[in-house]
């Protein structure tokens, strides 16, 4: 069986954005690959979060990835930290990247927009860590979207370099393209991001969801209900592509070209047919924080399993970079 790694950062709750670009991919990948989950809170550490404020966040991510269907007994789930490869690996790719390449990335001229007081080294070096997130357990499919695919790029580039040099070591990582490759968040502008404030969160109840939708931008053409629209340029239709069936979306459309259908009425048929799924996610998140040692025993057992794995590729890259005693 190929083998899949996937990352999901604990910068904020989650929202229906990670849902559809990660979470609904991991679920259904996981029966098809032997499958690596992480918590990346090393990676979250660019954003200079509060210690507690990371620790929740690492909790609350687990809670959801769990709840959303990821099974632990078909995956294997753990936080990134808990497995110190993947920082020894990140050096050594650290040491075999040429800085032209992490020039060339658009990922951190955005991220440092969004925090120019804080333009770290990690903000930079932030893809080969990424690399080594994915080459430590060797695997051969990566799902991202399509704000990573440079990312993912480099990490091949990075992966014939290596082998190049040392030797055959790593499969090259080909991607898995997600469903929904970007979700734009309710002001309709920007990805959806919970440090922009746009999000719609996975386990807020339907009055929450609704209260945010109500503020939410629609078609700009319809000021009045009155005002005919056009359907596939409304943020919110977008969000009916992924959640509502194909007839009532169909009769959505219909009713807001004709102006039969009011974008209020549109956005109390969205917040319905979203609590049809997170609804039973937020009821299973709650029974995970009412166990919380069983939260504690399951990721355990994932970074265990994470570890032997990692340190079977961390033998075999010491090995042929020279670093710690030559096997006999």
């Amino acid at each position: 069986m190929a083998r899949i790694m996937s990352g999901v950062q604990p910068t904020g709750n989650l929202h229906i954005g990670n849902y559809l670009g990660a979470l609904v991919n991991w679920v259904r990948l996981q029966d098809q690959y032997e499958a690596y989950f992480s918590i990346v809170d090393l990676h979250a550490l660019t954003g200079r979060p509060e210690p507690a404020a990371l620790r929740h966040a690492v909790r609350e991510v687990a809670i959801g990835v769990l709840a959303s269907g990821v099974d632990p007994e078909r995956a294997t789930v753990f936080v990134q930290s808990h497995v110190p490869q993947h920082t020894e690996l990140a050096w050594v790719l650290t040491c075999l990247t040429p800085l032209g390449d992490l020039n060339r990335m658009t990922q951190f001229k955005d991220k440092s927009q969004h925090q120019p007081d804080n333009i770290n080294t990690g903000l930079f070096t932030y893809p080969v860590l990424q690399t080594a997130d994915i080459v430590l357990y060797r695997a051969d499919r990566v799902p991202v979207g399509e704000d990573q695919e440079q990312h993912l790029e480099l990490a091949r580039e990075t992966v014939r370099r290596f082998n190049h040099v040392y030797g055959e070591t790593f499969p090259e990582p080909q991607v898995v393209k997600s469903s929904a490759p970007r979700v734009m968040g309710l002001d309709g502008e920007s990805k959806m991001s919970k440090s922009r404030n746009n999000e719609i969160g996975l386990f807020e109840t339907a009055d929450e969801t609704m209260l945010k939708l109500r503020g939410a931008k629609t078609d700009p053409a319809r000021l009045r209900k009155t005002d005919k629209g056009t359907p596939e340029v409304c943020n919110i239709y977008s969000y009916h592509g992924f959640f509502t069936g194909e007839v009532q979306r169909a009769a959505i459309a219909t009713g807001c070209r004709s102006a039969q259908l009011g974008c209020v009425d549109c956005k109390k048929l969205l917040a319905q047919n979203l609590e049809v799924v997170k609804g039973p996610i937020r009821e299973r998140a709650a029974v995970l924080r009412e166990q919380p040692r069983r939260l504690e025993e399951i990721l355990a057992a994932g970074a265990h399993r994470a570890r032997a794995e990692a340190e079977k590729t961390m033998v075999l890259v010491r090995e042929r970079v020279g670093l710690g005693a030559p096997r006999s």
